[in-house]
This record gives structure tokens, C-alpha cells and sequence, in this order.
């Protein structure tokens, strides 16, 4: 079905640069960079998929079983993403806020053209009527001349809510925790701009040199794009294996390195950090015990700490084996969308989060990723991102934090702050 050709590389950042710079041609591109991230579950270091060959596109009516015909039928390599409101497929919910950015709830396609990088080397694979064109496209990528930057202009940035209004459905928030209807929810706003016009792979380059996140993601489909510096993995299935790394936990980086550490382990022991981490830990074994086999669901770690450019984060790993009845879209199905980004109860928080919430999240804690011809698949949740319907001119990032029992507003308003430093940092 494919050619597959391996070719040494002596400068992989370079020859990553040149790569993407080469994709920007193609109508669809998938570029996946893990930023040489210390990471124990890492397949490639870095991925880029372009050209679509077939593609399913859908809103959420019966989206994970359209995916999982087309899934079994290609039998290929597919990319794309699953949207936030896919919880409407699966559960009686609903999604009717307001929507500026309008992508489709779920888009995936089969790339002509695919490059995986591990190591010193690229593996390129090619759809075989096209695979007369992989040595001249190395060769092209390879004189690529670097994007040098020309985008200066900057953005008028509007929030959404409010600081007053996030204070009062922070409240109203408590209250309803207070009164047992849940124990936590992760409650998000929109910053957004409108009328304009940026440059996607500049914007990208630059969120990504100022976090180099282990799952950073450049996604175009025509004119709508993402651009992503997610520190999170969603879910992962290597042969049997199911992984799932939630975050919950954010602390401030310090320029001094005495403060920085002491920022770190505060952290680690804050109890209303792990009391999160903890649950939404419990949230996942019970999303993937669902699909996996009788005791086979582990937590490998719990409240991990981990240090990135711009914060430092909680995180567990949740492993499971899964059970040969199911599929691997069931797998998906039923821990979709991460836990992280809902809360707990799941259905509960969800609906609490469509009350209090302003903007319909869409692609905004959902996941992109990819599906290999045997049935793996690593996607991440779509945080710390900017997404862009070029079409409408219309520019948005959402950020949230957890709310639970501990949780003072004011201080959970200035976790939302941080966590939108580096998008602001970027178009402002």
C-alpha cells in the first residue's frame, strides 16, 4: 500500500524546520513534534502527515461510529482530531453556546505523504501512486530555505468573561459542589480577536520556541488551522497497551532557581493540587476499565511533577490492557473527552461547564493525533492553543482551571491568567 524508504539525517532540527516548512503547500498537514522531550512512552520524536487522499468530516450524530468504519476500512495511517463536542455522540448532552471559530466536531484523513522521524532518521511512506515523487520531494526538502520572519503586527485580545463574571460563576460553582451535584469541574473562558489575519506558521514557531512542549501540534485543514503547545497526552495504545497521562496541577516558574524549586515542591504537596490530581486519577481507571481486561488497570504514577518552559505540572499515569471484544474506537469512546478537562462526575461537570460557560469549546480540549495501519494510536488534549478560522478572520484561545471544594475564585481567575501568558504572549 505504501512505499517506505529510510533516509539518515545529520541535522534533525534543521531538517524538522525545512520539513515544516516544506508542508505549508499542502492543503492538509498534520505536523506532531515532541520537542525532544524526556518521555517514557514515545514512539516517533517527531511526525508529519500532508495530502489527504480520503478524509471523513462530521459533526457529532454517530461521529465515533463513522470513525470506526472508516478506521477498519482503511487499514492506513489517519490523522486528525476529535473535537470537544463528540460527548454529544455518546451522552444525552448538548453544546449551544456561541461558536466564532466553526470547525467540524470531527475530521480525519489519509495522508499521501508521511514522515516519521526517530533518531538520526526519517522514515518516509508514500501512498504508491504517488511514491514516484519521494526522492524529489527529499531533495526539495532538503534545500528548503528556513521561514524567516515577516509577520509583526499584534492583536487586539478580548476576554470573554470577565474578572467580575468569572468571579460570580466561580461561585455559583462552589455552591453547587457545596451542595454535592459535583466535586470538581473544569471551568474554561475564551480570549479571542476578531477581523483579523495572522500567520499560522509563524504564530506556531513562536508558541513553540517559548514552550517546547512534548505534544506540540501544527494542524491545517484548508483554511482552519491549530496550533498547539500541549504538555498532555490524552491517550495512547501500543499493542495492547492503553496509557493515559492526565494534568492536574499547575504552579509559576521562577527565573531564580532557589524560588523556581521552591514553586516546584510547594506543588507537590499542596493538597488541593493532589486532591484534583487524585480524582480526576480515579476518573480515568474508571474510563478505561470499560474497555480493559479484569484488573489489568494500573496507575504507574501518581502526582508526578514535571517541568516545562512556562509552568510546572502534576501529572498520573494510568495504564490498561485491553480487552479483545473491544475496538480500538471503543477504547476512545469511552474515556472521551479527558477527564482533565471535565471534572468529576463526568456527565455532571459537563453539564455544569455548558451552563456557566460562554463559548462552545469545540476543538479546545479535545485531541489530535494519529491512528498507525495496525490500530495504535497517541493523541493528546488540545490546551495551550491557538486556533484560527482564516476564513472568518476570527483568532481564539480558551484556557480553564479546576474548581473544587478548596478552591479560592480569585486565585483559580489567576491560574487562567497564567495559563494564557503564552498564547497572549504570542499574538500580542
Amino acid at each position: 500500500m505504501r512505499l517506505i524508504v529510510n533516509k539518515p539525517l545529520s541535522d534533525i532540527k534543521l531538517f524538522k524546520k525545512q520539513l515544516l516548512t516544506w508542508s505549508q503547500q499542502f492543503r492538509e498537514i498534520t505536523f506532531l513534534d515532541s520537542n525532544d522531550y524526556p518521555q517514557e512512552y514515545a514512539t516517533y520524536d517527531c511526525v508529519l502527515a500532508v495530502d489527504a487522499f480520503t478524509s471523513l468530516k462530521t459533526d457529532y450524530h454517530n461521529a465515533f461510529e463513522d470513525l470506526k468504519q472508516y478506521q477498519q476500512t482503511t487499514q492506513d495511517w489517519l490523522f486528525g482530531y476529535l473535537s470537544y463536542d463528540l460527548k454529544n455522540d455518546t451522552e444525552d448532552l448538548k453544546s449551544a453556546n456561541f461558536d466564532g471559530v466553526d470547525f467540524p466536531d470531527l475530521y480525519f484523513y489519509q495522508p499521501k505523504k508521511l514522515f516519521l522521524i526517530k533518531g538520526d532518521a526519517v522514515e518516509m511512506q508514500y501512498l504508491h501512486f504517488c511514491d514516484d515523487e519521494l526522492e524529489d520531494d527529499f531533495l526539495e526538502i532538503t534545500n528548503t530555505p528556513l521561514w524567516s520572519s515577516l509577520d509583526e503586527r499584534s492583536l487586539d485580545i478580548k476576554q470573554r468573561i470577565s474578572k467580575d463574571d468569572y468571579l460570580k460563576k466561580a461561585k455559583v460553582l462552589l455552591e453547587k459542589i457545596h451542595h454535592g451535584q459535583v466535586y470538581e469541574a473544569n471551568f474554561c473562558m475564551e480570549f479571542y480577536a476578531e477581523n483579523v489575519q495572522i500567520s499560522p506558521l509563524e504564530t506556531y514557531l513562536k508558541l513553540n520556541e517559548i514552550s517546547k512542549p512534548p505534544f506540540s501540534v501544527f494542524f491545517k485543514n484548508h483554511k482552519q488551522y491549530l496550533l498547539s503547545a500541549s504538555p498532555e497526552r490524552y491517550l495512547k495504545k501500543v499493542g495492547e497497551q492503553i496509557i493515559s497521562q492526565p494534568i492536574k496541577g499547575t504552579a509559576k516558574r521562577f527565573e531564580d532557581p532557589e524560588e523556581d524549586e521552591r514553586s516546584k515542591a510547594e506543588l507537590a504537596s499542596n493538597p488541593k493540587e493532589r486532591a484534583e490530581n487524585i480524582m480526576i486519577t480515579d476518573l480515568v481507571r474508571n474510563d478505561l476499565s470499560h474497555t480493559a481486561q479484569r484488573g489489568s488497570v494500573q496507575v504507574k504514577a501518581l502526582c508526578e511533577i514535571k517541568t516545562f518552559l512556562q509552568v510546572h505540572q502534576m501529572i498520573s499515569t494510568v495504564t490498561s490492557i485491553i480487552d479483545s471484544k473491544h475496538s480500538v474506537i471503543d477504547v476512545i469512546r469511552n474515556s472521551f473527552p479527558m477527564g482533565s478537562m471535565t471534572g468529576a462526575p463526568k456527565i455532571s461537570a459537563m453539564n455544569i461547564i455548558e451552563e456557566l460557560e460562554e463559548t462552545k469549546r469545540g476543538l479546545y480540549s479535545g485531541a489530535v493525533g494519529y491512528f498507525s495501519p495496525t490500530g495504535d494510536f497517541d493523541f493528546n488534549v488540545v490546551i495551550r492553543s491557538i486556533l484560527y478560522n482564516q476564513e472568518k478572520e476570527y483568532v481564539s484561545f480558551s484556557v480553564g482551571s479546576a474548581i473544587t471544594a478548596m478552591s479560592i475564585a480569585e486565585n483559580e481567575y489567576e491560574e487562567c491568567l497564567l495559563k494564557a501568558k503564552a498564547m497572549r504572549q504570542v499574538l500580542e
